[in-house]
């Protein structure tokens, strides 16, 4: 089935940087892109559709590369408490934290799992989502951590997107194995991991490398494990300190060190050498309130790509719309609307290693991509809420139309 989508413009984002063709069009045969440029210079042959996009702006798909998007309950009371004064350890007495949505994810079956989290994708793929990472974490048993990845699996096979797995085992220390870590890693290390990884349940795995979570030793045995199992490696690192998280990753050649409030440049440096992706995540920084923003102007100047995600999560970021992201991105760490952009699609696409076949327009990758009712592409990173109307295409496939 070879489509001409034709009358619009065209940011490839090739490189990082829009490369805006106007009086553009694309030709699709299924879901691959076979050529894009000046509309009326296409190859000849037989066409079987065309479409008027009627002037839009074509971008890729929206990558959502960090997010928590599986779990059970939420914990807007949490919210609500502390902004009437009560402090974490009041909230935490009160049976908050983290360890209410592992409570609440552990009572929860699959179907119920499954109906919660559809419709927080749903609200990220209506806004320009085409690709979306979710990582387990709040199950923080083997049988819990096996039904989150189940979760995610179902969630790809009848949603209109690409959803990959990362297994998050190591994100905090469940009360059943407390002033044991080192022996739930080797729980993890030992059986949970090789187990998951042959079910196909796993794509990637990461970790929460900080003193209230795992310490950088405790993190490399897991890399180690999934290094042996040939999967790739990201890390949540230096939100809170510096534990040299970021620079350990990229020893392991992850896909991308999360967070990074508290990165230093020695392990930016690894980062570059080792092609580790910087991912930001500019709603749990607006949602903690905090004060320390990550070093955007030493990752340009050692070239780190920088990428934007949710972080998508009942306790620390419950964002959902990553253009919402974009726009923080700019406004609290001062990205260009053209780097916002990039950091939702090509360098995005680098954090969950598919940049091989998307987060770019080009002949010969997939044929994901928007069309917006906008004029120029720094109004993606401009308007700030409400819905812009758009055409979702994944895979060559009109999916979504407001």
């Amino acid at each position: 089935m070879r489509t001409l989508w034709r009358h619009c413009q065209i940011a490839t984002m090739v490189d990082g940087q829009y490369n805006l063709i106007t009086g553009a069009a694309m030709l699709t045969d299924g879901s691959q892109i076979v050529w894009l440029g000046k509309e009326g210079t296409q190859p000849e042959g037989a066409v079987n559709d065309e479409v008027d996009l009627q002037g839009n702006l074509v971008t890729p798909g929206l990558i959502d590369c960090h997010s928590h998007s599986v779990f059970g309950g939420n914990r807007s009371q949490e919210f609500e408490m502390r902004l009437n004064g009560a402090s974490y350890a009041e909230i935490a007495a009160a049976g908050g934290g983290i360890i209410s949505t592992v409570n609440a994810t552990r009572r929860a079956d699959q179907q119920q799992l499954l109906t919660s989290a559809r419709k927080r994708i749903d609200a990220l793929r209506k806004d320009g989502v085409t690709a979306l990472e979710i990582k387990s974490g709040y199950g923080l048993s083997f049988a819990d951590e096996r039904k989150m990845l189940q979760v995610i699996r179902m969630l790809a096979d009848e949603m209109p997107l690409a959803l990959f797995s990362t297994c998050l085992a190591a994100h905090a220390l469940p009360a059943e194995y407390q002033h044991r870590a080192d022996e739930y890693i080797d729980d993890i290390c030992q059986r949970w991991l090789p187990d998951l990884h042959a079910e196909g349940l796993v794509d990637a795995v990461d970790a929460f490398c900080e003193h209230l979570a795992f310490s950088p030793e405790q993190v490399e045995r897991l890399f180690r494990t999934a290094q042996q199992l040939g999967l790739p490696v990201k890390l949540h690192a230096e939100q809170l300190s510096l534990l040299h998280g970021a620079g350990l990753a990229a020893r392991y050649n992850a896909l991308s060190a999360d967070h990074l409030e508290y990165l230093c440049e020695e392990d930016i440096a690894l980062m570059a050498q080792h092609g580790t992706t910087a991912v930001l995540l500019p709603g749990a920084f607006y949602f903690l309130r905090e004060q320390q923003q990550p070093p955007v102007a030493l990752l340009r100047q050692y070239r780190v790509p920088i990428a934007i995600s949710s972080d998508l999560n009942p306790g620390t970021s419950p964002v959902l719309s990553l253009r919402l992201m974009m726009n923080m991105a700019c406004t609290l760490f001062r990205l260009t609307p053209e780097e916002a952009l990039a950091g939702v699609t090509c360098h995005a696409a680098r954090a969950l290693g598919i940049s091989a076949h998307c987060g770019t327009l080009q002949a010969g990758k997939e044929a994901s991509f928007v069309a917006w009712d906008v004029e120029h592409p720094a109004e993606l990173s401009y308007w700030l809420g409400g819905t812009l109307s758009k055409r979702v295409i994944y895979k060559g496939e009109e999916v979504w139309h407001d």
